[in-house]
């Protein structure tokens, strides 16, 4: 048995009354690893996501999956977690884009060589997301972006990003422009009357608003 992404998402929204438009109910720190090929193309990043005490804790407990009660999860209480957030829907693309310049570049489908934990009362996935074509950097600025569309989940980019396969980059955290991000929460609230319900409004679509980034630099 696994837990759908949906599914975590949904377990986060039911502990909290605000409603899921106006902000984000999942917290995800992301570590990022940009994978460079032999020709020295970026082929692919692997994603770690640490998920919110709160959304491990209510997952665990409502999966029964602390046998024993004792508060941390085992090697046997882990089996049952395995891939626990990689079975992804149609309409989840991951909350990740690579981007060159303006272009942003195709993906392969789907998540590889995931791995699942726990540790120290968190929730912990890796996964690793491959260009549909490698590319070179030389040929565009390259950047990593983890976000959510809707907002529902904010991804918070945590330690510094590693490199793999070349020696001469570099990778930089950007945080976003909160003033730019505000003015597009109240433009896009704009668009609702009062007298709409939650389901109406869905989400706000501004989640690319609130996005850190980081950026590749590599010397030739």
């Amino acid at each position: 048995m696994t837990i759908a992404r949906a599914t975590l998402a949904a377990t986060a929204l039911l502990a909290l009354a605000a409603p899921a438009s106006a902000h984000p109910h999942m917290f995800v720190d992301t570590e990022l690893e940009a994978i460079f090929d032999g020709g020295g193309r970026l082929a692919a990043v692997r994603i770690t996501w640490i998920y919110d005490e709160l959304t491990t804790l209510l997952s665990v407990t409502d999966g029964g999956y602390d046998k024993d009660g004792d508060g941390t999860l085992s090697e046997a209480e882990m089996q049952p977690l395995q891939g626990f957030d990689m079975e992804w829907g149609a309409d989840f693309l991951g909350d990740f884009q690579v981007n060159r310049g303006e272009e942003r570049l195709a993906l392969v489908p789907g998540p590889q060589d995931w791995t699942s934990d726990w540790k120290d009362g968190h929730l912990i996935s890796t996964h690793v997301r491959r260009l549909a074509v490698p590319v070179d950097p030389a040929t565009g600025p390259l950047v990593l972006k983890p976000y959510d569309p809707g907002y529902y989940t904010a991804y918070a980019i945590i330690g510094t990003p590693v490199i793999t396969g070349r020696s001469d980059c570099t990778a930089q955290v950007f945080e976003p422009d909160l003033s730019a991000a505000q003015k597009a929460l109240a433009a896009a609230l704009d668009e609702y009357t009062p007298d709409q319900s939650l389901e109406e409004m869905g989400y706000l679509m501004i989640g690319e608003s609130y996005a850190e980034e980081v950026r590749l630099t590599c010397m030739k």
